[in-house]
Formats: C-alpha cells, structure tokens, sequence
C-alpha cells in the first residue's frame, strides 16, 4: 500500500462527514417548524422515516439493488432503526416542545461520549486512547462555547431535558451497536440504510397512531419541512452515517453531533444575519481540534512491503482490508 492510497483511507471519510454535519445542522429548525406549527412529535418522527424510507428505496429501485433476505440482517436493522431513528426522533421531537433548541443542541453534543461508554461494551477492538478522550471532551467544551451556555440556558423544563438526554444515550447505543453488528459484511450502504429505516417506519406506525391519533395535514410549511427533514435529514444522512461508521469507526462517527450546533449557527448567521461572534470561532477551532485528536491512530507503514493478495480465479474480485478502529 503507497503512502497516498494510505492517506487516502484515513481522511477518505472526511467529506462524507462533513456533508452529514451539514444536513443534521438543518434537521434541528425542521423539526422546530413542525412542532411549532403543531405536529405531534410521534408523527414528526414517523412522516420523517416514511420519507426517508420512500427516498432510499427509489434509490434502490432505480439502482436494481434487492433488499436482504438474511433474518438475522433484518434482526440487527430493527434493533438500529429503533436505537437511531424510532425512539430518538420522538424524543428530539417531543423534547423541542419542553425545552429551547439550543439546550437541546447541548444535549445531542453529548452523544460521543454515550457512545463512548457503549463501545467499550459493545465493540472490544474500538477501545480508546487517552488522545481520543481528550478530543471528546475538547469538543463538547467548544460545542459549550460556541452555545455561549454561560449566558444562561432558559426555558426547560425537567421532562424534555429527560427526554433529550435519553435521545442522546439512543444515540451512543445506536452508533456503537452498527458498528459491532450492522455495519459489516458486503451490503450496499444504502440498501442497509434503506432497511434501517423501513424498519423504524413500521415501528413508528405501530405506536404512532395509538398515541397521537390519526395523522392530519399540517399546513405547507410544517409539510415542506417534515419532507425536507425525511428526505435528506433522515434519507442521505444515514447513507452517509453508515460509510462513515463503517471507514472511521463509531466513536469518530459520533462526533459529527460536535459540528451539528455550528452548522446551526453559520445557517442562521448567513440566513438571518445573526452576528457571528468569538464564541463561535473560538468554540469553532476546539471542535475541529476536537474531531482531528479523536480519529483513529495512523497504521504504521511496515519495514517490509507486503505483497498485494491474490486475486482468485472463482471471483476475480481482491479481499479488502476491514477498516482500522
């Protein structure tokens, strides 16, 4: 392996990474024009999963790309899509009515260090460095200052905070358990995407309506953004949130809830003029500084070179190197 085809592995993630930082940014206002304009947050949870699950499986229409037959693929999705979509995205929904968004930012930036406390049960080859734990909690110190939590959170209450925190901790459980059981073996990002999220669907359909009532129409706006939020929010941004769990690990992946409140505040910068003050920089540079301490340690390059794997002559196809945690 070249120097180059190695650095292309390490920072090979980055951009996906970026994009999902980006789309969740928006997901938190989505949500807020929903509830605000009265959608249930069961429903809220349920309309964003039955658009993203419609979305990934045109994808996969149009791609000619067949679901999983194995039990035990559909097994782990149902455990996924109620850890990452079903009980979060109510709670998230829920919480937003209770508390301020922006202490609900504080509460979804604790979602790395959740996962931190589920990886080291659930995936023993993800274990981390003293490095890696110092980049968390550099990072959630920046998404604190770029929240400017000093100058008084306002507006919660006990129950949404709760309900937050809970969101937060699925979120840890969630990421941890794709690593270790969901994100291997050789389906399509997109096709396990697809039957994540299909999965939370049905869940959410079999609670949904018992709790909340039957669905009614939610007005244009409320209508536009639950789209939007399935669509991209829930749809693209768990494609992207497979292949970057599955090329940098859980505990990297997670950390993406780090640069989620400073998307949320550029977009509000650039769209409603809001000023754009040192907290933000500040806490801007300690969450990427953050991000860069809590990548996987570089592999060393071995003194002598490895020769390249066979190719074998029943598939033609080389075996390729699980990804390094």
């Amino acid at each position: 392996m070249t120097e180059v085809t190695e650095r292309h592995i390490q920072i090979g993630w980055l951009p996906s990474f970026i994009l999902l930082s980006a789309i969740w940014g928006a997901s938190f206002a989505l949500i807020k024009i929903a509830v605000d304009e009265g959608v249930p947050p069961m429903w809220v949870a349920l309309w964003r999963c039955l658009f993203g699950a419609l979305a990934l499986s045109a994808v996969c229409l149009a791609k000619r790309l067949r679901f999983p037959r194995s039990h035990a693929t559909w097994g782990h999705a149902a455990v996924v899509a109620a850890l990452l979509n079903a009980m979060p995205f109510a709670l998230f929904a829920w919480g937003e009515t209770q508390v301020s968004s922006l202490l609900a930012g504080v509460f979804n930036a604790t979602t790395p260090l959740t996962t931190l406390v589920f990886v080291l049960v659930l995936v023993p080859g993800e274990q981390p460095e003293p490095r890696r734990l110092l980049g968390l909690l550099m990072g959630f110190v920046g998404v604190l200052v770029v929240l400017g939590v000093w100058h008084g959170v306002h507006g919660g209450t006990v129950p949404g905070s709760l309900a937050c925190l809970g969101a937060a901790a699925c979120y840890g459980a969630g990421f941890a358990y794709t690593r270790r059981f969901f994100s291997g073996g050789g389906e399509p990002a997109i096709v396990l995407s697809a039957v994540q999220i299909s999965c939370a669907t049905m869940e959410l359909l079999a609670v949904g309506p018992p709790v909340s009532g039957p669905p009614s129409w939610p007005g244009p706006g409320a209508g536009i953004a639950l789209l939007l939020l399935g669509t991209f929010g829930t749809g693209v941004a768990y494609v992207l949130n497979l292949s970057v769990i599955r090329a940098a690990g859980a505990t990297v992946a997670s950390t993406v809830t780090y640069l989620i409140p400073l998307w949320s505040t550029l977009l509000g910068t650039a769209a409603l003029s809001e000023p754009l003050g040192p907290d933000v920089l500040i806490g801007g540079l300690l969450i990427v500084v953050g991000a860069v301490l809590t990548r996987p340690p570089r592999a060393r390059t071995p003194a002598v070179p490895i020769p390249a794997s066979p190719i074998t002559p029943d598939d033609g196809r080389r075996q390729e190197p699980s990804p390094s945690v």
